[in-house]
């Protein structure tokens, strides 16, 4: 064992004046004037060594401290992230076979799984044939409706031709029978006046005062006029009773439009009953669609390219709609979500350069830059956030995730799978970028 060099200079001398012989009786030892100087050296030497020391292990760990802390913010709760999709199904069924198996590589479109896809193709079939059926019920209507249109419309202008006839013919009628009663007027006064003149040239001839040529003149003026005068009668009841036919034949003509026009009202309703198809035609094409696009998701594809990973089906299974099947990771696009303390995030921008290690590869080092930072702690956004306002409050510093993204895909030979711890160092210096992530249309979701 060493001692301090004052004490190993004094202790000798110590042992040396205490030592016991028999037969000898106890004395002091005797002071050394040079102890008290050796004593004070010694101290010194080592106070400088002590001092020296320090100096030189400050000097080390300010060098340290310059070139691997200075500007640098590091932690080791990261984490590899990636956006996985989820693989569910939008319909329920059976599945019918299964195409990939875990650890698997997909590609985006490429066929996953099937399901059985009968009950949906039945579907699909009553919908065509339902199509069909309201298509031929539209075309028979169609048909209908020409036919009706043509036939009413032919009805209706025969009616109103007719009735324009029959209304002129009556017109004409009541026109001749005006005619008929004027004349008649004029008759009956040249009857008035040949009667007066037959019975005064009666008188005369029975007086002798006439000869008979003249009498047999003034009855034949009275008979004429006479048989005149029944003739315009007789003219003015064939003219009566043609016009009064003629407003008949109006009054049937009239009906015969009416008819008409019911029957283009008529035909107004299988308008309407046609334009009622063609909204059925519509909602079974719509229901064809459907059925269709229900059969099309019989067939499960990758929305993504990446790995299969956490299959947990079977071929005939029986699944429902949300139920996850299966995840697509896709290694190629992974990014590094870092859980830095509040305390480390003055300097943080984004923009600003990382450095990665990853624990499954010792002494490879990846490139990346900070992409985001989370608008709120995690403990924020936890399923059950802290109540500070309520109890007794002990301040916990908190985590604030950082998002990183890598500078270029990770080589084959040194993947980065999801949840893989990682150790994340930013390098501060330039802090000329933002703080937020600025507004922009689209964001880069790849390396």
């Amino acid at each position: 064992m060493q001692y301090p060099l004052p004490f190993c200079n004094v202790f000798p001398k110590f042992i040396a004046g205490t030592s016991h012989h028999p037969g000898r009786s106890k004395e002091p030892p005797l002071p050394d004037p040079t102890n008290g100087n050796n004593s004070q050296n010694n101290r010194k030497k080592w106070l400088r060594g002590l001092a020296g020391f320090s100096l030189i292990a400050l000097i080390l760990g300010g060098a340290y401290w310059f070139f691997f802390k200075y500007n640098r913010v590091s932690t080791d709760n990261a984490y590899v992230m990636a956006d996985s999709a989820m693989i569910s199904s939008r319909i329920p069924g059976t599945i019918q076979d299964i195409l990939v198996d875990n650890d698997t590589q997909v590609t985006p479109g490429q066929t996953l799984l099937s399901l059985d896809p009968k009950d949906y193709q039945l579907a699909v079939d009553e919908a065509q044939a339902m199509l069909t059926r309201t298509e031929a019920e539209m075309r028979a209507t169609e048909a209908s409706i020409f036919q009706s249109d043509i036939q009413t419309a032919a009805q209706e202008d025969s009616a109103r031709s007719v009735i324009a006839e029959t209304q002129d013919r009556v017109r004409e009628g009541e026109h001749k029978l005006e005619a008929l009663k004027q004349q008649r007027i004029a008759a009956l006064a040249d009857l008035t006046i040949a009667r007066r003149d037959f019975e005064r040239y009666d008188r005369l001839y029975k007086q002798q005062a006439i000869a008979q040529q003249q009498w047999d003149r003034a009855k034949t003026t009275l008979d004429k006029t006479a048989a005149q005068l029944d003739a315009i009668d007789a003219e003015t009841e064939a003219v009566r009773s043609s016009v009064e036919g003629a407003r008949q034949a109006v009054k049937q003509s009239q009906s015969q439009l009416n008819v008409a026009r019911g029957g283009r009202y008529s035909v107004t309703v299988l308008r309407q009953q046609f334009s009622a198809l063609r909204a059925k035609r519509d909602e079974v094409f719509a229901n064809l669609q459907a059925a269709r696009l229900r059969l099309s998701y019989c067939t499960i594809t990758a929305p993504i390219g990446g790995y299969v990973a956490q299959k947990r089906i079977q071929k005939g299974d029986r699944i429902q709609p949300g139920q996850v099947l299966m995840a697509i990771v896709p290694l190629e696009g992974v990014y590094i979500e870092g859980n830095f303390k509040e305390t480390q995030l003055t300097n943080v921008r984004i923009g600003q350069p990382v450095t990665i290690k990853a624990d499954i590869y010792p002494g490879y080092t990846f490139h990346g830059k900070v992409a985001g930072i989370r608008a709120g702690t995690g403990a924020a956004f936890s399923l059950l956030p802290p109540e500070n306002a309520t109890g007794n409050w002990i301040k916990v510093v908190q985590r604030v995730p950082v998002k990183i993204r890598l500078d270029k895909i990770p080589p084959p030979d040194h993947p980065l799978r999801v949840g893989l711890s990682l150790v994340a160092t930013i390098h501060t210096k330039d802090r000329r970028g933002p703080v937020l992530m600025k507004n922009t249309e689209s964001q880069k979701t790849g390396p």
